[in-house]
């Protein structure tokens, strides 16, 4: 690795293990089961500490790292509104994100480094989009738990062109959350999505039976966070979906 770094501008380490993984028909989450936690904390760990140690041992280093985490560094929220200031949750996630974000942290004076959180990316691909697209698509949608949750999500183009904007950003460093200023409540990210292709949003899913069908792993749906990006937006970030319904009707069209 320290020849690919050498000379190079950035380097933006993405790489872990999926954390819902691809369990029955692809589409449901598997259990967390002590291999697939530690899958989860040693992909992300390992990996973050081999492109540490190649750009320490750079004649020529980046001038910035991006080291990627998430916003389940901050643990369940319900309502509250969450920023870049509020502290560590205590959960599994939340364990795992510190130990991602520590494994890049002895990164020395002359690169720049950003801690890039990011919500729940909005693809067709993989991520969470699918596995809620499902059960509409069937005509069987509806809220999961209380659907009082928040999810704070974020379009694809816009986690992307975050990332250019803090690499061409030279004043850029420190912790941001990469997620849409507008989070929405699992019932409304349901009606939206469930307008959008013309189908009902009406058959609750208990969220006891999804915690006893997928044990902890049901906590990242079940559980809710509302997170905002203040710092992106401090820092002149101009999001092109700021809002759901057009995420989501751009997203489901490509």
């Amino acid at each position: 690795w320290e020849q690919e770094i050498e000379g190079i501008d950035a380097v933006v380490h993405l790489a872990g293990e999926s954390i819902a993984g691809n369990g029955m028909f692809g589409v449901f989450p598997q259990r967390w089961t002590s291999h697939r936690r530690d899958l989860i904390l040693r992909s992300r760990v390992e990996t973050g500490q081999v492109l540490a140690n190649a750009i320490e041992s750079a004649k020529n280093r980046p001038k910035v790292f991006i080291q990627a985490s998430a916003i389940g560094y901050y643990g369940p929220s319900d309502a509250q509104t969450i920023t870049e200031s509020q502290s560590q949750g205590t959960d599994f996630l939340a364990r795992v994100c510190q130990s991602w974000e520590s494994s890049s942290a002895v990164i020395g004076v002359g690169v720049r480094r950003i801690v890039a959180r990011f919500g729940l990316p909005l693809s067709i691909k993989g991520g969470f989009l699918p596995r809620l697209l499902l059960p509409y698509k069937m005509f069987v949608g509806g809220p999961v738990g209380t659907g009082k949750q928040y999810y704070s999500w974020i379009h694809m183009d816009d986690a992307v062109q975050s990332l250019i904007f803090l690499i061409e950003n030279d004043e850029a460093s420190g912790i941001f959350n990469i997620t849409a200023p507008n989070p929405v409540t699992n019932s409304e990210f349901g009606r939206k999505l469930g307008g959008i292709i013309n189908r009902p949003h009406w058959m609750p899913v208990p969220g006891l039976a999804f915690r006893a069908l997928f044990g902890e792993v049901a906590d990242v749906v079940v559980n809710g966070q509302r997170v905002m990006p203040e710092q992106l937006q401090n820092a002149g970030f101009s999001f092109h979906y700021p809002n759901i319904e057009e995420a989501l009707r751009n997203t489901l069209s490509t």
